[in-house]
């Protein structure tokens, strides 16, 4: 304020001086309808002056102002953005924690599962083995019957209970292996004798001696056979 008071005298000043001044080189000017005209273009200069100077301060201020206000909601943007950083890295850490787990989970009961159907078929295996010396010896005691025999009451009852339990089996998941007239697989067959055949192939089952039985396509028992040429 002092500095445009100060620039205001000095434009006053000048004013005069400069009035004065056309006073005493041009004595011919007498008008005084000149003379205040001259007053007035010195006093619209002087006044055009301190407005622009006004301006420039009130827009200096201004900045200042703005630059103050850009800086306090820098700090708390960049604040609050610590914060958001921070807790969003806690939320991917616990996701991160949850994800593995899940997946562990998930690891662990597919092992469980699987464990538990490898020891129920074991279980279930171990069973069907020692079923099959019965199913056996059905099939042997009815391979004796004479036909005259097998139109008797006893001997069609023991048939039933054979078919029965050949159906039990079957619906357990249990099936006899093909062998005779099949090509031999050590996979599933076991050849305890061998022979010359013309008629048949080279390499094929004759002849079985012991039926065998899959569970599942998991071998219970090999079939006994004999292979020929």
């Amino acid at each position: 304020m002092e500095e445009k008071k100060a620039v205001s005298e000095e434009l006053e000043q000048e004013t005069e001086d400069a009035i004065h001044a056309a006073d005493v080189e041009d004595s011919s000017i007498e008008d005084s309808e000149t003379k205040a005209s001259m007053e007035e273009d010195f006093a619209e200069a002087a006044e055009e002056t301190m407005e622009q100077e006004n301006a420039e301060e009130i827009k200096e201020n201004e900045e200042k102002q703005s630059s103050g206000k850009n800086e306090k909601s820098s700090e708390k943007k960049s604040f609050f953005k610590k914060k958001k950083d921070k807790k969003d890295e806690k939320i991917e850490e616990l996701q991160d924690r949850l994800m593995r787990n899940m997946a562990e989970f998930e690891n662990f009961r597919k092992r469980s599962e699987k464990e538990k159907t490898q020891m129920f078929e074991i279980g279930a295996k171990d069973i069907i083995e020692k079923m099959l010396p019965v199913l056996d010896n059905f099939e042997r005691g009815l391979g004796t019957v004479s036909e005259e025999e097998k139109e008797g009451a006893f001997v069609q009852g023991i048939e039933q209970i054979y078919k029965q339990f050949l159906k039990v089996l079957e619906d357990a998941g249990v099936k006899p292996i093909e062998a005779v007239g099949k090509e031999f697989d050590p996979n599933f067959h076991n050849a305890v004798m061998h022979g010359e055949d013309e008629e048949l192939g080279e390499n094929i089952v004759s002849e079985e001696f012991q039926k065998g039985y899959l569970y599942h396509d998991t071998v219970v028992r090999h079939s006994m056979v004999k292979v020929v040429n």
